[in-house]
């Protein structure tokens, strides 16, 4: 079986983008993959978070996987902290990168751009990234089109790695949804849907109140021609509900288009609100469950050991070409 890695950062609350762009095609790809899934809160070091705010983030986000149907038993689901490996691979690897190679990824980019104060993590995190991927030798990294350029990056520096010190890291390859990669703000659908989004109307939440994002679909920007087809460039409005829908329901574009080529945007826009809801439903009920007691302790527990052996493992490969250590 082919294995598969990948994280989200534990910042801010879980939006309908990450649960479409990241958690729903985790769930589906645990049938077909060797999953290995963490939380990133190392990452999420990069900018000032309160520390009750990250562990409160943190918890729901896990609960939020778990809601939505990972199951522990064929994941190993692990909190990036608990698996001190991470860090440590990153400095070797950091040492292998140029600072030319991390001054083109686009976060760096755009902060400088604007003009914001950039600490050393928003610079260095890629090396970090790069560990995280390398450490367990997935076949693929699932990413959005922002992300892959990470993918690339851990490409090169196992590809220098591996030259350099002979074969010890597996090249993964970066696998990027053609459909719900990337889903856009319902009021500005020209922009990625963000927690810091200009218009409030424009993000919904999957913890939010259900009829509040109900409406936010019904208020969604769209286009004056009433035609329901997708065409991002021309509809962008339109082309990103039918986005939300289709990977919801796993019904193709092509077929809802056939649909609704009679209807409206208001009898489109009720059908998804209507769909999402019922989506949102499922998850808040599992979510209100296992938010409660200690299941999250246990999951996090039995997904660290067996991260914990792999990584051991793998960093003990890397010290021994390194000549880090002298034991055998």
């Amino acid at each position: 079986m082919k294995r598969m890695l990948s994280g989200i950062k534990p910042t801010g609350s879980v939006t309908l983008g990450n649960y479409l762009g990241a958690i729903k095609p985790f769930v589906e790809y645990q049938d077909e993959y060797e999953m290995f899934v963490f939380v990133a809160n190392l990452h999420s070091m990069t900018i000032y978070v309160e520390p009750k705010e990250l562990r409160e983030n943190t918890k729901n986000l896990i609960a939020l996987y778990l809601a939505a149907g990972l199951d522990p038993e064929r994941v190993t689901l692990f909190l990036q902290s608990d698996v001190l490996e991470h860090a440590q691979l990153g400095w070797y690897l950091g040492c292998m990168v140029s600072m030319g190679e991390l001054s083109r990824m686009t976060q760096y980019k755009d902060k400088l751009a604007k003009g914001e104060s950039i600490g050393a993590g928003i610079f260095n995190y890629p090396s970090l990234m790069a560990a995280d991927i390398l450490m367990y030798d997935p076949d693929y990294v699932p990413v959005g089109i922002d992300q892959k350029q990470h993918c690339e990056l851990a490409r090169d520096i196992a590809i220098r790695f591996n030259s350099r010190y002979s074969d010890t890291f597996k090249l993964p390859e970066p696998l990027v949804p053609k459909i719900g990669a990337k889903i856009m703000d319902l009021q500005n659908p020209t922009k990625k849907m963000s927690k810091s989004g200009d218009n409030p109307k424009g993000c919904i939440y999957i913890l939010d109140d259900i009829n509040v994002s109900k409406k936010k679909i019904m208020s969604a920007v769209t286009d004056t021609d009433g035609k329901i087809v997708y065409d991002p460039e021309n509809k962008p409005g339109i082309s990103n509900l039918l986005e939300i829908y289709t990977t919801l329901t796993n019904i193709p574009i092509s077929e809802l288009e056939d649909k609704y080529k009679d209807s409206g945007y208001g009898d489109f826009k009720k059908d998804l609100a209507n769909i999402l809801g019922e989506s949102l439903e499922k998850i808040q009920t599992q979510y209100k469950e296992i938010i409660k007691g200690d299941y999250i302790t246990k999951v996090l527990d039995q997904g660290a050991q067996k991260a914990s052996f792999l990584a051991k493992k793998k960093l003990a490969k890397v010290e021994r070409k390194l000549g880090i250590t002298i034991r055998k």
